[in-house]
């Protein structure tokens, strides 16, 4: 077979080689004269310096040999191509290939997945034990670790999976995807599957709360005064939202309209209760909410799931007390206990003694003292000599009474 013919083959070769790749062929022609000039480096008397010339045409192979000066100019060039050179570049040519067409594939599976950290991918469950699962994107697999699962969710082989992309490297056996579950940017790019309206950005996800495989909390505004964020985001019956919850394997997602007033905000947040009022602390960025009694456990929530979500949606640390709670703390009840006790004096007598210290009180004492104030050690001397003014003694019989903890209550 004469060299020419072998040429023309080997140039459709490489030509086919780069169209199903999707490399250049100067790529490939630029890489296999590089290897060249290493092969012929390697041959006896071969000049130190040398370029190799590949016509794209022909595929004919020439080498070059040069001499230079000091400063590294070509002084002198010469024809100097082995007789036995088309079989050594033959060689040369497939490994170099080979070579080639992998780093280039690494490169672009890599520049594929590059900068989409975010996105929201769809693989087949390949692989999974204790430690990750594999899912496979087609050209390349994701890395599914252990801390980034739903706890007791089940990952069976050739299942589809949609995951969260958290993160792209770079190694030299390709790009290692990692990707995630239990991120809550996966609720948001469900959302902007299944909503339109948030794909086009009349609709948008303000925050996100999540407890993987339990519930979710997002806050949804609306740019357009005619578009209902809640109900773009719900669908007709339930039917956006739903293929959400399918897709999170029956995690349950809450969706409350967002509110730019933090107290507002807050009360949304806390659905399906009803909350009758809220109390903002902006200096310990507490948010005191009221509900009605018997919504009370409906506000905090299974294990205080409710509540730890309101918070994290909100961003305020959120204390929820019912009505007659709230009643109890404002008419001084627990406050003004707490700051004493009830101890047995010398005499054997109970009396109140005050924790910031000074004279301890009675029972009687304190209740000419009052209700609304603590008694004070003035208010005791007072109680004193009026008692001893007026002469008064209790029978043993009278029943003595004191509007604040009975002796031996305690604090």
């Amino acid at each position: 077979m004469s060299p020419e013919k072998n040429n023309f083959e080997f140039l459709e070769a490489l030509q086919l080689v780069a169209r199903e790749k999707g490399i250049a062929v100067e790529t490939l022609l630029d890489a296999i004269a590089n290897a060249l000039v290493a092969a012929y480096k390697r041959m006896p008397n071969a000049a130190e310096e040398a370029v190799v010339t590949i016509d794209p045409d022909s595929m004919d192979f020439r080498v070059y040999a040069q001499e230079l000066d000091e400063d590294g100019n070509v002084i002198r060039e010469w024809d100097d191509t082995p007789d036995n050179f088309g079989r050594i570049a033959a060689q040369t040519a497939k490994q170099v290939i080979t070579q080639r067409i992998r780093e280039v594939e690494r490169d672009q599976k890599y520049e594929e997945y590059a900068g989409r950290e975010g996105d929201i991918v769809t693989g087949i469950i390949q692989q999974s034990d204790n430690r990750y699962t594999l899912l496979d994107l087609g050209k390349v697999e994701a890395l599914l670790p252990q801390a980034e699962q739903v706890p007791y969710e089940r990952y069976e082989h050739g299942a589809r999976l949609k995951a969260y992309i958290v993160e792209v490297r770079k190694t030299t056996k390709g790009p290692q995807i990692v990707v995630s579950r239990t991120h809550p940017g996966l609720i948001k790019r469900l959302f902007e599957l299944e909503v339109p309206e948030i794909g086009s950005s009349v609709v948008e996800i303000k925050a996100c709360a999540r407890e993987p495989g339990h519930r979710t909390k997002i806050a949804v505004w609306s740019n357009d005064a005619n578009v209902d964020p809640v109900g773009a985001c719900v669908g007709a019956r339930g039917a956006r939202v739903r293929m959400v919850t399918n897709e999170l394997r029956g995690e349950k997602v809450d969706i409350v309209p967002f509110s730019e007033d933090p107290g507002e905000f807050v009360m949304r947040a806390l659905q399906p209760a009803k909350v009758k009022e809220v109390r903002l602390d902006e200096e310990t960025g507490t948010a005191t909410v009221v509900v009605h009694d018997y919504q009370l456990s409906l506000a905090i929530g299974k294990e205080g799931q409710n509540a730890r979500l309101a918070a994290r949606l909100t961003g305020w640390r959120i204390d929820i007390k019912s009505e007659t709670q709230l009643a109890e703390e404002e008419a001084g009840y627990g406050e003004e206990w707490a700051a004493g006790e009830w101890v047995e004096n010398e005499s054997g007598e109970m009396v109140w003694q005050p924790a910031e210290g000074g004279e301890a009180i009675s029972a009687e004492q304190w209740e000419h003292a009052g209700e609304d104030e603590p008694p004070t050690p003035e208010d005791a001397r007072d109680a004193d000599a009026a008692r001893e003014g007026a002469d008064v003694t209790r029978t043993e019989d009278e029943p003595e009474t004191a509007a604040a903890p009975a002796p031996g209550d305690g604090a």
